[in-house]
């Protein structure tokens, strides 16, 4: 997804499947993947992927736009790309006015851990982005970028204050301002959501559900923001 990192550009990817298609072993919600996993999968999904697109939005455009319009705009980017389809399957909640540019959707919750195209969608979103994060990271050493694709890691915390912020800081975020100016209490905000952001595989017990079956027909999508993890 790229929705919380205080910094880089937020990023979607569309998967269409061929109805019926053989699982690839492995395939998860990417949050549950350790890098390496996300870098063997990914060029897996491409090769049987009946299409893929990818989208972006800048950190200009998050700015401009605010955290929220801006996945969105990257998500009907990615679908553009594809060059036509049936369905799409989105990740999370509905959007606001999304069916005017994409056509007819199907929103489901946590879609990334319990449909397999939006899973695929995630790991190839989440890959795309995290090697954005590393080339920016040569051009901007010392945040490390290359490892916290960033997040607000206590590494990236502190070279914000050493180094003060790039062109690719997303500084509508308030808390990066609070950051500057020395705020504790946004401090200790940071080092809770830096925690997270910055683990590994995450070992949570979640509840069955019972999503309906994907939409028949080689132009049902999946749709996923890249997500932390």
């Amino acid at each position: 997804m790229g929705v919380a990192p205080t910094s880089g550009a937020v990023v979607a990817a569309a998967v269409i499947l061929a109805p019926g298609c053989r699982r690839i072993p492995g395939v998860r919600d990417s949050k549950t993947l350790s890098a390496g996993q996300r870098e063997r999968l990914a060029p897996l999904i491409r090769r049987r992927a009946v299409a893929i697109g990818v989208g972006a939005a800048s950190v200009r455009e998050i700015d401009r736009l605010n955290i929220y319009h801006a996945t969105h705009l990257a998500m009907r980017r990615a679908i553009e790309r594809l060059g036509g389809h049936d369905h799409v399957l989105v990740d999370g909640l509905r959007i606001a006015g999304f069916e005017e540019h994409v056509g007819a959707y199907t929103a489901i919750v946590d879609g990334d851990a319990h449909c397999y195209s939006i899973s695929c969608a995630s790991i190839v979103a989440k890959v795309v982005r995290d090697r954005m994060m590393a080339r920016l990271a040569a051009r901007y050493p010392g945040y490390g970028w290359e490892h916290n694709a960033g997040y607000a890691t206590r590494e990236h915390r502190e070279a914000i204050r050493r180094q003060g912020l790039t062109p690719f800081h997303r500084r509508s975020f308030g808390a990066l301002q609070a950051l500057l100016a020395g705020d504790q209490q946004t401090l200790d905000l940071f080092e809770l959501e830096g925690d997270f952001a910055g683990a590994g595989p995450v070992d949570r017990a979640e509840e069955a559900v019972e999503v309906a079956p994907e939409p028949g027909g080689e132009g049902a999508v999946g749709l996923a923001l890249a997500s932390p993890g």
